[in-house]
C-alpha cells in the first residue's frame, strides 16, 4: 500500500531542504510526496525541482498566483 504525503509549501527556501530530507530519508519507501507550491517568490520553486530531479517520489506543482 502507498502513502501520499502532501506538502504545501510557499516562500520555504530556509527551512524546505531540510523538512524534504527528513521526509525522503524515511525507512519506509512505500510512499510519493506531492509538493504545491503555492507562487512562492523566493527559491522554494528551484529547491522542488532540484529535490524532483533526484527523487522520482517526489512531484511538484507550482500555482501561478498565491491561493493561501
Amino acid at each position: 500500500m502507498k502513502l501520499a504525503v502532501i506538502l504545501p509549501a510557499y516562500c520555504a527556501e530556509a527551512y524546505l531542504p531540510e523538512c524534504l530530507d527528513s521526509v525522503l530519508n524515511q525507512t519506509f519507501r512505500d510512499f510519493f510526496v506531492i509538493v504545491i507550491n503555492d507562487a512562492s517568490t523566493d527559491k522554494t520553486g528551484e529547491i522542488l525541482e532540484a529535490y524532483a530531479a533526484k527523487d522520482s517520489r517526489l512531484q511538484v506543482f507550482h500555482l501561478p498566483e498565491n491561493r493561501g
